[in-house]
């Protein structure tokens, strides 16, 4: 998989950074703040994430998807590596990620790829959009954030 910054938003993008985050009002505002990736192979998109300057040093990982069918092949970890990267070629010296409490499989995936629960943004996800989400059977309200020491 090839990595590089995204050039053009088509709908395959678009559907791809709403399956991390099912607000377009949101995913247009970090997007038009930050850096978007995509990770393509063969002409086909397979993954996508956006990066966001959040705080002096601070680099943050705000949207993370892989195509369904290519889940769990390490596509994921590979975009994180590619993020760190890219952190410390810009001088951040810290990443960080917030997800769902109740998205076992991304808490997994960060804690894998080396980052550290700093806390719980209590009812964020009910704050911030309009239709409850649910998520492996439970409705989502906290974010857990973590961060990485670059």
């Amino acid at each position: 998989m090839e990595i590089q910054e995204m050039k053009k938003m088509t709908p395959a993008h678009q559907e791809l950074l709403l399956q991390a985050d099912p607000s377009w009002q949101l995913v247009s505002d970090y997007l038009a703040r930050g850096v978007c990736f995509e990770g393509v192979e063969a002409d086909q998109l397979l993954a996508i994430m956006v990066l966001l300057p959040t705080r002096p040093k601070t680099l943050e990982l705000v949207n993370l998807a892989v195509i369904e069918s290519r889940h769990n092949q390490g596509l994921a970890q590979e975009m994180i590596r590619y993020a760190i990267v890219f952190a410390k070629s810009r001088h951040f010296e810290t990443m960080a990620v917030g997800t769902g409490s109740t998205g076992i499989g991304q808490l997994y995936l960060y804690q894998k790829c080396g980052f550290r629960m700093i806390g719980i943004d209590h009812d964020f996800f009910v704050r911030h959009y309009k239709e409850p989400i649910f998520e492996n059977g439970l409705e989502l309200k906290d974010m857990v954030r973590l961060k990485l020491e670059l």
